[in-house]
This record gives C-alpha cells, structure tokens and sequence, in this order.
C-alpha cells in the first residue's frame, strides 16, 4: 500500500465540478477546504431554479427561500469573518438591522442575481480574511459575549451553519422542481 505525502493533498473535482476536499492536510487546509465544498454545494442547489421560484416558500409553515438563505448566508459570512474576526464593525450588515433583524428572509422583493452576487463577493472576502490569518488561534472579539473567539471556532461554526441552510435548500429544491443530491 501506498500512501500521499501529506504535503500533496490530492483533490478532484466531482461531476458536478465541485472539488472534493483532500483525504489529507493539514487542519486549515481540511477546514476551508469542506467550508468551500459546502459553499458550493449551495451555490449548485439555487443553480438552475427559474427566477419566479427562488422566493417561494415551498416548504409550508417554514419561511425560508433559497433567496432568503442566500442573503441570510451573505450575512452569515459577513457577521462571523468580517465583523467579528476581523474586526470591521463600521460596514453596514447585510440584510440586517436592529429594527429589522429577519430583513434575510421576509424581505425578498430585491434581485436574486444580486442577493448571490453581494454572497459571492462576501465569501471572497471570507477567504481573504481567511488565508491572511496567522493561525486558526488568532481571535476576533464574539459580539454576544465580549469573550475571544477563535479563528477555529468560527470556521467550525461557519460549516455547521452551511450543512444545516444546505440541508434546508436541499428540501427547497426537491419541492420546487424534483431535483435531489449534491
């Protein structure tokens, strides 16, 4: 049996063109690397939903929309790496507001291409803040709280926050047109 040098990840894109994380690596590597996997398994769940649909509620008594997890998940990436690592609280949340804190979800009349483009660009920024990091130990300041907050730990939180929407969009997805998987 043969074996990978760790220093060679090795990766492959799935049919779907997804790259498969790396089977090895070291912890940032495996952690950004299923963070982005996820990402994109969402980007492929609102892919090919005619525009009419994205805002419908197809799961009753739920209120959730792919258009309502896309912006809700741009401020996800927002409030958790931006915000809250990387310190820049003087930029306005997206979709957000102390006198309107469920805007993500009930306020869907704007533009689905630019609820994902706004999401995109939010993730470029995410894996910016990211890869300049000097460790998955450095901390931000959790708002909640006051306490320090891990690099690490906000990653964790950012994948579970991803499986759970993605679990979500899936059950969207299935009742809008059918289309299972990813």
């Amino acid at each position: 049996m043969t074996t990978e040098p760790q220093h060679l990840s090795p990766t492959w894109a799935d049919d779907d063109g997804r790259v498969t994380p790396p089977l090895v690596g070291d912890e940032r590597e495996l952690l950004t690397a299923y963070l982005d996997y996820h990402r994109e398994t969402f980007a492929l769940k609102c892919a090919g939903v005619p525009v009419e649909r994205l805002s419908e509620l197809a799961v009753p008594p739920s209120g959730l929309s792919l258009h309502g997890l896309v912006r809700h998940l741009a401020g996800v990436e927002q409030w958790w790496l931006e915000t809250q690592f990387a310190g820049n609280g003087a930029k306005p949340l997206h979709y957000y507001s102390d006198d309107d804190p469920d805007q993500d979800f009930e306020h869907l009349d704007g533009d689905f291409a630019e609820a994902l483009a706004v999401w995109r660009s939010q993730v470029e920024i995410s894996r910016r803040i990211v890869a300049e990091a000097p460790s998955l130990d450095a901390t931000g300041t959790h708002k909640g709280s006051g306490q320090p907050v891990s690099l690490r730990r906000i990653l964790l939180h950012m994948l579970a926050e991803y499986a759970r929407h993605n679990g979500h969009a899936d059950l969207l997805r299935e009742r809008i047109d059918g289309s299972t998987g990813y």
